[in-house]
């Protein structure tokens, strides 16, 4: 592979096509991987190979970490004011606003999302996110305190704390990401994509990632600002999690990998981490909520993105008086959702992401049924090509007797003895199946919602202001979603409780995550004698 290789992909249904460099981004430049690996980009609905780019080896990464270290000691930093990071910044935000559809057909062509939900969500809200961290660029301001005030006080700044490395997993469905955006505000370096190594090939779009490389480089970051370095499978993870000039890394993906990717960290040189881990949602549904809205809320909660949301509310909790009627409006929303190839502009939803996935939702859905979960909607294959799940929804009676539940619910006599143990209840599938239940009281539905490893987001349905209260504070979850679901703001923090991570993105507080408080005492006055 020569330095300038690049490649052209078709765009379907028009008769352009897109020019994609091929090689690593290191320190502004496109290059091959020092040992010749690659990674293939397989489109999702068609499961044909898109093109194959470079994949970086542990040299690889030094290489990244070296260039990123070298740009903040010499050209960003501390060196580069906020008022030029914020036009920067603006500047890139300017150029993917400017190739706002090439991004998206190439997000769709290799993940299977749709385009139009790619260009007016995903790479909309990565542009506004870009803009808010630009605002934010030359605001950091410490404290002065007051510690005598004849002869001495105290300052605080907020320095960058240095390279970082944003690593997602394969299974993120991922867009430029916060952590870019913090980091281009405070001076940090590093960007790396974990890929899969069953059959060479990525379950993690990377076309969108070398398009907004070339677009880095075309704002006029300086050289090693940001670096993107596609990895497979753990030969990167693990590179960048141990690499001892590395000053923190931020990962999205399981938790598995997150205790990985922490233990690494603990063992090189205590870098700092935040983790944005799995979840298994909950989504309750009150008797006074409007149920017209809250269905389509909770359709919109488990098939966004065709279920492959770490927030998915993918348990789904009504409450017995309005169960009959909100099953039927569910399942009319259910119906009505288009999954179709991401070109298909009536599309809400596409094929999810790589035959591991698909086969991993179809485990998933099989184990439901023989668990005895009864199929309410959907849980059939498709016969054609592509790795294509449509919507499925099961009816889970839990019996709670600790809380009061008796086993009334209606389809208890179809089941036998199920239990809340059940892996789709239990276990994050990150696909468009759904697990419902009913409960009668308040106290039921918070402690099953609550009864989970994970604590990511959570979300209800209610028209009473004192139980919205009530509700909000006993749930256990990072975000907490009252008559919405699955809404997230640029000015509003999103993290993990519990086994769904550490940290927080978004927001002022993802400032935290990115900087270090340096406290700096002045006197001067004060005099010592000696001997003290």
């Amino acid at each position: 592979m020569s330095l300038s290789a690049s490649v052209s992909i078709p765009v379907p249904g028009s008769n352009k096509s897109i020019s994609l460099p091929t090689g690593l981004f290191i320190n502004n430049e496109f290059v091959p991987s020092v040992d010749g690996l690659t990674i293939q980009s397989v489109n999702p609905a068609t499961e044909e190979v898109i093109c194959s780019v470079s994949a970086a080896s542990e040299k690889d990464i030094s290489a990244a970490v070296a260039a990123a270290r070298s740009a903040f000691k010499t050209t960003w930093g501390k060196n580069v004011t906020g008022v030029e990071r914020a036009r920067l910044i603006n500047k890139l935000a300017d150029l993917m606003e400017r190739d706002q559809q090439e991004l998206a057909e190439l997000e769709s062509l290799d993940n299977g999302k749709p385009v139009r939900i790619a260009r007016d969500g995903d790479i909309a809200d990565s542009i506004g996110c870009l803009r808010y961290y630009a605002g934010w660029a030359d605001k950091i301001v410490g404290q002065t305190i007051e510690v005598d005030n004849k002869t001495k006080l105290a300052l605080t700044r907020h320095d960058p704390i240095g390279v970082c490395g944003q690593m997602y997993s394969p299974l993120e469905l991922s867009y430029p990401d916060v952590g870019m955006e913090s980091r281009a505000c405070f001076g940090h370096g590093m960007y790396y994509r974990d890929e899969t190594v069953g059959n060479n090939s990525t379950v993690c779009p990377i076309l969108l990632h070398q398009k907004l490389s070339e677009l880095v480089k075309e704002a006029g970051f300086p050289a090693g600002v940001i670096n993107t370095v596609p990895s497979l499978g753990s030969i990167g993870g693990a590179a960048l999690a141990s690499h001892p000039d590395v000053d923190k890394v931020a990962f999205t993906g399981s938790t598995v990998t997150g205790r990985k990717i922490m233990e690494a960290a603990a063992k090189s040189n205590l870098k700092k981490v935040s983790l944005e881990l799995g979840g298994k949602s909950p989504h309750i549904i009150f008797e006074s909520a409007d149920l017209e809205q809250a269905a389509n809320w909770a359709a919109l909660g488990i098939l966004y993105n065709n279920g492959q949301d770490c927030t998915a509310g993918s348990r789904l909790y009504v409450q017995d008086t309005v169960y009959d009627k909100f099953m039927v409006l569910l399942v009319e929303k259910a119906k009505t959702l288009v999954v179709s190839h991401g070109f298909d502009e009536r599309a809400s939803a596409g094929p999810v992401v790589s035959k591991t996935q698909y086969e991993r939702v179809w485990n998933y859905i099989e184990s439901g049924k023989s668990e005895g979960a009864k199929v309410v909607f959907g849980g059939e294959k498709r016969k054609e090509r592509g790795y294509w799940v449509d919507p499925t929804s099961s009816s889970i009676p839990i019996s709670r007797p600790e809380m009061g539940g008796s086993g009334r619910d209606a389809d208890m006599s179809l089941f036998g003895g199920i239990t809340p143990t059940m892996k789709i209840v239990k276990e994050e599938i990150f696909g468009p199946v759904l697990a419902v239940a009913k409960f009668s009281t308040e106290e039921e539905a918070i402690a099953l919602a609550n009864e989970t490893s994970y604590g990511l987001g959570a979300g209800f349905h209610s028209n009473d202001a004192n139980q919205c209260m009530r509700v909000s504070s006993a749930l256990e979850a990072g975000t907490v979603w009252v008559n919405q679901y699955n809404i997230l703001n640029n000015n509003v923090p999103f993290g993990g409780k519990k086994q769904s991570g550490i940290g927080r993105e978004l927001g002022s507080y993802a400032l935290e995550e990115y900087t270090s408080v340096k406290a700096i005492h002045w006197n001067f006055g004060e005099k010592l004698d000696w001997p003290f």
